[in-house]
């Protein structure tokens, strides 16, 4: 036998003679060592729980700091403006800008919202398909009560529609907003104000006193050199920091020759409107 595997086997004997030593001098502890033992385990458990617990209060504490400059930043007052003729005018300009004929005689609006929901609105006639997940509803927005529910392709008549319905109209009331809102400014219940900004750039602002899911919303419009929307910034209920703007862009010319816009931005979100079509 080579000297090298009598090595290699005396090394593998003290390998063992350790580990039974040691599991020896274990087993020979007496309780109070044994415990001492545990409680150190317990001891260091302890300290490990406490860091865990100071790295998660860290991180909570960055996120209530962050969320602090974020609202102090972003946050701001509704401003104050006067009614008026210059308003108005202001408000026609902006419909006027975006063929505002052709948007009247419009009766079919079909798009994509955000790859979400889907619409298929009968101006005129005042009713609209609104389609999400598996559910379907021929939501009648004169008359909700005589809307119809299907859920994977069958009439649904259960404790839930209600609920659906009500759901359909609060989408739809949304949705369609981002998508013609500039039309929208002559509503009932709507007032309008100039506001004079810096630089002499002039801006309308709407407020929403009644009607929609959250009546109060206000929304003050900035244009671009032609008198087209460009972006508004938003007071609404739904938002906490007030005065975020999102931006109205991507114009389409439909084939009812209606401008509508397709994609609005707010800060690093984004809302796409997809799959546009319209019709007479």
């Amino acid at each position: 036998m080579s000297s090298y595997e009598d090595n290699y086997k005396l090394d593998i004997y003290k390998f063992r003679f350790n580990v039974k030593k040691n599991i020896d001098v274990f087993s020979n502890c007496n309780i109070n060592q044994r415990d001492n033992f545990i409680f150190n385990k317990k001891d260091l458990l302890k300290k490990l729980f406490k860091i865990l617990g100071g790295i998660i209060l860290g991180i909570g504490t960055s996120i209530l700091v962050f969320i602090a400059i974020f609202y102090v930043v972003f946050n701001q007052k509704l401003p104050a403006g006067k009614i008026g003729a210059e308003a108005d005018n202001l408000a026609i300009q902006m419909r006027n800008s975006l063929n505002y004929e052709a948007y009247l005689n419009t009766n079919y609006l079909a798009w994509t919202f955000n790859k979400k929901r889907q619409y298929e609105w009968f101006k005129t006639e005042g009713r609209c398909i609104v389609i999400w997940k598996n559910i379907k509803v021929h939501l009648d927005l004169k008359k909700t009560s005589k809307s119809k529910v299907f859920m994977e392709g069958n009439a649904y008549s259960g404790e839930k529609k209600q609920e659906y319905i009500k759901k359909a109209l609060a989408y739809f009331n949304n949705d369609s907003f981002w998508l013609v809102a500039p039309f929208k400014v002559f509503d009932k219940g709507v007032e309008r104000r100039l506001i004079e900004l810096k630089n002499d750039e002039k801006a309308l602002l709407v407020t929403y006193t009644s009607g929609g899911t959250t009546p109060g919303d206000s929304y003050l419009w900035r244009f671009d050199e032609k008198g087209s929307p460009k972006s508004y910034q938003m007071w609404v209920n739904l938002i906490p920091v007030k005065g975020l703007e999102a931006s109205w862009e991507n114009w389409v010319t439909t084939k009812s020759k209606v401008k509508l816009a397709t994609l609005h931005e707010i800060l690093f979100y984004k809302i796409q409107l997809t799959e546009l079509n319209t019709s007479e």
